[in-house]
Order: C-alpha cells, then sequence, then structure tokens
C-alpha cells in the first residue's frame, strides 16, 4: 500500500522525460491508475465492513419511533479497554485511506450519517436513550432503544450522557487511531462538532433557562456538566481547546434568561392586551398592588447605607398633614387584563433587582417596552368596539389612565434596588405619563363625539321645532326629545359605577349640553312663535328640565346621587340659560322686562340685547307695548 504513492511519483516524473510517449509508459500509467482505483475499492469495501449502518427505511424520519430502528455495528472491536492499542488491520486500513486521500471523505460521509440518524435523535428526543452491546462473533452494536418519558426537552446531563456514550464507543473501537500527526477522532470532531453544538444548544439548553431569578444560582450544575462534558470530548480528541461556543453559551445563562423572560413577558403582555377588555375589577382607594418585597436599599455595602442616611428627610412639625388617600385614583373600574399587566410589569422588575447590570437592563427595558405596545396595540386592536361601545370607552380611559397612575412611582420604587446605571436615575417611567393620559382622554372623547353626533341626527328630525301647532311636527319634536333623554338615560346607567364621579359628571353635563344648545339655537332661530307654538316648546323644554338631571347616577346607592343632581348646572354651562329660555317662553311682556332689569337681571346675564329682542319680536306680535318693551332690552 505504502509503494502506491512513491510509484506514482516515478511514473510523473518518466512522463517528463522526452519520448514520454513511448507504448511502455503509457500502458505503466494505465495500470497504474487501474490498480489505483481497485486498491481504493477494496478498502471501501474493508470501511464498509469495519462501520455496518442499519438505517430506518425512510431517507427523512420525521416521527422519533422510526429512528428505534437505527442501528451501527463496529465490526473490529478490538479490545474493551481504550488504552491498548487498535487492531492492527483498522490501522492498516485507515491507514491506506488516508493515504489515498479517501479518508476525509470517508469520515465525512460517516459523520453526516451520525448526526442525522445517531447524535441529532438522541440530543432532540428526551424519550430516546442509547445501547452499547457486545455481539458475539460479530463486534460492537451500538442501538437505540425507547423509553416513556413526561419530559418535552432532555436534562444537559442526560443529553451528555447519550452523547459520550456514542462517542467514547466510537473512540475505543474505530476511531482512536493516528493517521500521520493527527487522530482520525479529530476529524470526526472538526466535521461534527459544530451541529452537535447547534443541536444541543438549541434542543436542550434552550430549554433548560431557568424561567425565574430564582433558578439561577442552581445553574451553576449545568455549566460544570457542561465544563466536563467538554473536558471529555478533548480528552478523546474529539474537540480543539479554542471550540468552546457551548460552554460560553451555558456561562452567558444571565443573558439567555434575560432574553428568554423578556419574550415571555411581551407574549404574556401581548395576549392581555387582545384579550376581553369588559371584565373589570373594581379600583378603590384602599386597593393596591402586591408589591413583591425588596431589599433594603441602605442595606450592603456602605455605599448603600451612605445612600440611604443621605434619601432622609427631616420630618416637619405641621399641624397639617397631607391625607392618608392624597394621590389616590379615584373609584372607577378597569379592565382586568390592565391589572394583571401591570402585575407582570411589577414582577419582571422584581426579576431584575439583584441581577446583573446586563440582565437588570434588559428587564426594565422590556417593562417599557410592554407600555409602549400598550400604548400601540389596544387602541388599534380594539378600535371598532371602542367607538360602537360606550362601556369600553370608558373603561379604557380608566385603564390608560391607571397605567399612568403606576408609573408616576413605579421607577422610585425599584430604582434604588436596581444596578448601575438603572439605580442613578435612569429607571423611570415618568415620561410615559402624559402620553397615557392624552390616549385615555382621546378615546373617551372620540367617542363623546360619536354620541354627540348621534343626539344631533335625533335632533335634527325635531324639523327646526317650528309650526309645533301641527300635529306632526310636535309629534316629530316630542320624539326627538324623547329618543335624547332615553340616550342620555341609557349612558347613565353603562357608565354608573365604571367612571370615576368627576369624570362621569362632565362627560353626561357635555351631552346634555349639547341637547340644551342645540334646542336653544333652533329656538332663537324661529321667527314667529304663535302661543300654542310657545306652549308647545315650553312643555318639550319642561320635559328635559325636569327629566335631565335624574340622568346624573354616577354611583348605584340612588340616596347619593341626589347631590350631583343638584350640582346640573356645575356640568351643564348652558343650563341657566336654558332655565331662562323657559320662563320667557310662558312670560308677558312686563315679566321679561322686569327679569332683563336694565341689564342687570339674571336674563341680561344669559342672553344678548339683540338675541333678546329677537326672541321678543317672534313671540309677540307688533303692539305699542312691543316697542315700548323692545327699547327697554339694551
Amino acid at each position: 500500500l505504502t509503494c502506491s504513492p512513491l510509484i506514482s511519483t516515478h511514473a510523473d516524473s518518466l512522463k517528463a522525460w522526452k519520448g514520454s510517449d513511448l507504448p511502455l509508459l503509457r500502458a505503466l500509467s494505465s495500470e497504474l491508475t487501474v490498480q489505483r482505483e481497485n486498491l481504493i475499492y477494496h478498502l471501501g469495501d474493508e470501511w464498509k465492513r469495519l462501520a455496518v449502518w442499519k438505517l430506518p427505511p425512510s431517507k427523512e424520519p420525521t416521527e422519533m419511533k422510526s429512528f428505534l430502528k437505527t442501528e451501527l455495528l463496529l465490526t473490529l472491536g478490538g479490545t474493551k479497554e481504550p488504552q491498548q492499542s487498535p487492531p492492527p488491520l483498522l490501522s492498516c486500513v485507515l491507514q491506506a485511506l488516508t493515504i489515498q486521500g479517501e479518508l476525509q471523505h470517508k469520515i465525512k460521509l460517516f459523520s453526516q450519517v451520525l448526526l442525522k440518524y445517531l447524535l441529532k435523535p438522541l440530543i432532540t428526543y428526551p424519550s430516546l436513550n442509547v445501547e452499547v452491546s457486545e455481539q458475539q462473533d460479530e463486534g460492537t452494536l451500538i442501538s437505540l432503544q425507547f423509553a416513556e418519558t413526561p419530559e418535552e426537552h432532555p436534562s444537559p446531563s442526560q443529553v451528555y450522557t447519550k452523547v459520550l456514550m456514542v462517542l467514547k464507543t466510537l473512540h475505543t473501537h474505530l476511531l482512536d487511531v493516528s493517521v500521520g500527526e493527527r487522530k482520525v477522532s479529530v476529524i470526526l470532531g472538526d466535521l461534527v462538532w459544530q451541529d452537535m453544538s447547534h443541536c444541543i444548544i438549541h434542543e436542550c439548553l434552550l430549554y433548560s433557562i431557568p424561567t425565574n431569578s430564582c433558578q439561577l444560582e442552581q445553574y451553576s450544575a449545568v455549566i460544570k456538566e457542561t465544563e466536563e462534558f467538554e473536558k471529555s470530548l478533548k480528552e478523546m480528541q474529539y474537540l480543539r481547546g479554542d471550540s468552546t461556543e457551548l460552554l460560553k453559551y451555558a456561562q452567558d445563562i444571565n443573558c439567555h434568561f434575560a432574553s428568554k423572560k423578556c419574550k415571555d413577558v411581551i407574549v404574556v403582555a401581548r395576549k392581555l392586551m387582545t384579550s376581553e377588555m369588559h371584565n373589570t375589577v373594581k379600583i378603590t382607594q384602599d386597593s393596591k398592588l402586591s408589591v413583591p418585597m425588596l431589599p433594603n436599599p441602605g442595606s450592603g455595602d456602605i455605599k448603600g447605607k451612605q445612600g440611604a442616611k443621605k434619601l432622609e428627610a427631616p420630618r416637619l412639625d405641621n399641624e397639617k398633614q397631607l391625607g392618608a388617600r392624597t394621590l389616590c385614583l379615584p373609584v372607577c373600574r378597569i379592565s382586568e387584563s390592565v391589572q394583571q399587566l401591570m402585575e407582570l410589569a411589577l414582577h419582571t422588575l422584581s426579576e431584575a433587582v439583584g441581577n446583573s447590570s446586563q440582565c437588570a437592563t434588559q428587564l426594565f427595558f422590556t417593562v417599557r417596552n410592554i407600555f409602549q405596545l400598550f400604548y400601540d396595540v389596544v387602541p388599534t386592536y380594539h378600535k371598532e368596539n371602542l367607538l360602537k361601545f360606550p362601556h369600553l370607552a370608558a373603561i379604557q380611559h380608566n385603564n390608560c389612565m391607571y397605567i399612568a397612575h403606576h408609573l408616576l412611582t413605579l421607577g422610585h420604587q425599584f430604582s434604588p434596588h436596581l444596578p448601575d446605571p438603572l439605580s442613578e436615575g435612569a429607571a423611570t417611567f415618568v415620561d410615559l405619563v402624559p402620553g397615557f393620559r392624552k390616549l385615555g382622554a382621546h378615546c373617551f372623547l372620540a367617542h363623546l363625539n360619536v354620541q354627540r353626533a348621534e343626539m344631533l341626527e335625533r335632533l335634527s328630525t325635531a324639523r327646526n321645532f317650528s309650526n309645533l301647532d301641527d300635529e306632526d311636527n310636535y309629534s316629530a319634536a316630542s320624539k326627538a326629545v324623547r329618543q335624547v333623554i332615553h340616550q342620555l338615560k341609557r349612558l347613565g346607567t353603562v357608565w354608573q359605577d365604571v367612571l370615576p364621579v368627576n369624570i362621569y359628571c362632565k362627560a353626561m353635563g357635555i351631552l346634555l349640553n349639547t341637547a340644551i344648545s342645540e334646542l336653544i339655537t333652533k329656538i332663537m332661530m324661529l321667527e314667529d312663535i304663535s302661543t300654542e307654538d310657545g306652549e308647545h316648546l315650553q312643555i318639550l323644554c319642561q320635559t328635559i328640565i325636569e327629566e335631565g338631571p335624574p340622568v346624573f347616577i354616577p354611583l348605584p346607592e340612588e340616596n347619593k346621587n341626589k347631590k350631583y343632581q343638584e350640582e346640573v348646572p356645575v356640568y351643564v354651562k348652558k343650563w341657566i340659560t336654558f332655565k331662562e329660555l323657559v320662563i320667557v317662553l310662558q312670560a308677558n311682556l312686563q315679566e321679561i322686562v322686569d327679569r332683563w332689569a336694565e341689564g342687570k337681571g339674571p336674563l341680561a346675564l344669559e342672553f344678548s340685547s339683540s338675541d333678546m329682542k329677537c326672541l321678543i319680536r317672534a313671540l309677540f306680535q307688533n303692539t305699542e307695548r312691543r316697542a315700548v318693551a323692545l327699547t327697554k332690552i339694551k
């Protein structure tokens, strides 16, 4: 075998001489090629007998059980002790393949099958185990066995044990042979290490990353197992000293933990944001989020103690102290999902406490991303429902105000417990507060505009409140007023115990003011109001005056709502103007002049002189008395 390269070298030298086209040289060169190919063919047969594969029938097995048919028989078992010399035939075959330049190709094909049918299945499926057995007069057999397990992914220790069993068997019975200046195991290691370590990382280590920071300390066992695994591979020369991607991944557990935590948190947060909003919880002044126990910022090093001492504020001996409920969120209802979202943010920030600077920073900005995601996703995802349903619009308003309320202090709660630079002022959420307040207000105002448009559309069917002595016109006007009152009652009930009382009263006041403003405008535009028309207008207006205040029912307890019903003029800008108009509709000229009181009476406070003159001309016929009255309106 070793003469083949020498003969080939001499043949090449002869070809360079003059007369190299001699028939003898051509015949010799041809015979050399034939013998070389014949040698490579026989060496290939010998290699196939050294490692006999039995593979699944399918070329691309997808199910775990199909790999159970995989077997590798090493026919030259040699001795069971790894320190003893390899069998002579094994060494000769591998040396000859090396000389002929075929060993690299043979090992490459072998490595591809080894990875696909043995190593990767063992890494991927926890229920696959490897079994090594000695076959009488045949050799050593490597096969896969099934073992029932509830685990979805194997643990690192299981993977390392199974992979080492395969590689040690190959090293003992096939690859522990020196070819030139290196072992055959080095060739195989160079070919399989990258794919194998990548598979271990993505099919095993990735799923072994802890889900909470309490488990991080226990992960040191996995790092040690990985070190031992690489050490064993280096001893068998499968792995070179500079190939440590696997160990680096295990050692960077803090970064991987933060990345996994952040990804999981964002997935949960998005699910909460796209869930139903109508499931609510009541927020009272006694409601508190369960903030995790945080370490004392003054405990630990001297710097921390000095910082804690520096932050102590002197107690002021004032008689007047802020109440216990100062700056509390007003009583309202928010989505249950938003409360869970805030609890998720608190839990994520608590995971950052005591962690490395890089990990804590990543977790902190993930919490910021949660709120920025809410700002972008919720108004878009629920856009149609927020415009369509008044209940949801009110809840979304409360949700935004609830988040903004907690963002004011969230950074201050955690910043003393976080590593630099977060503890130096970077851990803040205050900059997000104005955006959330604006978002909540914009959402609710958009829905108020929808309700106002519906209200004005209903009033547009009242035929401008003109000629009410006609039965059809009066019926249309009366129906429009009734529909508006019904709309207000429905909204008053829907928003009851949902909106904060002050927001509730302002919203109902805006809508009621819209209705009476439209009614005032229509009446002031009438050029002629007969006595009968005036009576009908007075009845319609009186209906609103009587049934308007009762729509203010912010609280479920009826006896507590009377206060807000009496404060209607505070929330309805045109309420007094409307009541003065009703008085004018049923008053005589003298009564109108008396209420004007030379521009100092209650009537003069609500109407301009020109508007009042137009109204008098519409209500009263052109007589001397009307003329005198008009001269007094100035």
